[in-house]
C-alpha cells in the first residue's frame, strides 16, 4: 500500500486552489480581492484532503483538481443560496446611489427602522404589532421547559447549550422542530 503523502504536491494545490478562486470570482461576479479568500478556503481543503489521495488511481493533479472543483462548487452553492435569502447581489449601506447627489443607500433608511429595512423585510408598525401579538400568542402554547429552551438558544447555540449538558444535539434539534411546529400550528412563522 502507497504511502499517504506519496506524490503530494504542495505546488500543485497552490496552482488547483488558485485557479478555482480565479473561476469562482468570475462566475459569481464578486470583487477581484475576494480571489485570495475563496484561495484560501480551497487550499485549506485541499491540505486537508490530500492524505485521501493514492496514486494507483491517477495522477495527484487530476486529484487535486477535482477535489478544487468540487470546493469551488459548494462555495458557489451556498453564495447563491445566499443571494437567494437576501434577495441578489449584496450590497453596502455606503454605496452610493445613482442620481442620488451624494446620498448613500443608508440614508434611505430610518434608524428606527433598522436591518430589517435593508432587508427587505417589513418596517410596517401594524405588521410589528401582529408579529407581537402572534409571539404572546406563542408563547402561552409552549411548555416552560420549551420557554427555558428558548431562552437559553438566545444565548449560546446548540452545540454550546450540548456542551452545558443541557440535552444531546439530535434532542436538542428535535425540541426546536417541535417547538417551531407548535408556534406554526397558532400562525407564528419564523426562519
Amino acid at each position: 500500500m502507497p504511502s499517504p503523502t506519496c506524490g503530494i504536491d504542495l505546488a500543485t494545490l497552490d496552482a488547483e486552489a488558485g485557479s478555482a478562486a480565479r473561476s469562482l470570482v468570475r462566475q459569481l461576479g464578486v470583487p477581484s480581492h475576494r480571489v485570495e479568500d475563496f484561495h484560501q478556503d480551497l487550499l485549506a481543503d485541499l491540505i486537508r484532503r490530500a492524505p485521501a489521495f493514492n496514486p494507483l488511481r491517477g495522477t495527484f493533479g487530476a486529484f487535486a483538481g477535482t477535489i478544487a472543483r468540487h470546493g469551488a462548487a459548494r462555495i458557489r452553492m451556498a453564495a447563491r443560496r445566499e443571494r437567494a435569502l437576501f434577495g441578489g447581489v449584496p450590497v453596502s449601506i455606503d454605496e452610493p446611489l445613482p442620481d442620488a447627489s451624494g446620498l448613500t443607500r443608508g440614508d434611505l433608511v430610518r434608524e428606527d427602522d433598522g436591518l430589517a429595512a435593508l432587508l427587505g423585510q417589513p418596517t410596517d408598525r401594524f405588521a410589528e404589532v401582529d408579529r407581537r401579538l402572534d409571539m404572546v400568542a406563542g408563547v402561552r402554547v409552549l411548555t416552560e421547559s420549551e420557554r427555558r429552551l428558548c431562552a437559553a438558544l438566545r444565548e449560546a447555540s446548540v452545540d454550546e447549550l450540548a456542551e452545558r449538558g443541557v440535552g444531546a444535539r439530535t434532542t436538542l434539534y428535535r425540541r426546536i422542530k417541535d417547538i417551531r411546529l407548535a408556534l406554526m400550528a397558532v400562525g407564528v412563522e419564523g426562519p
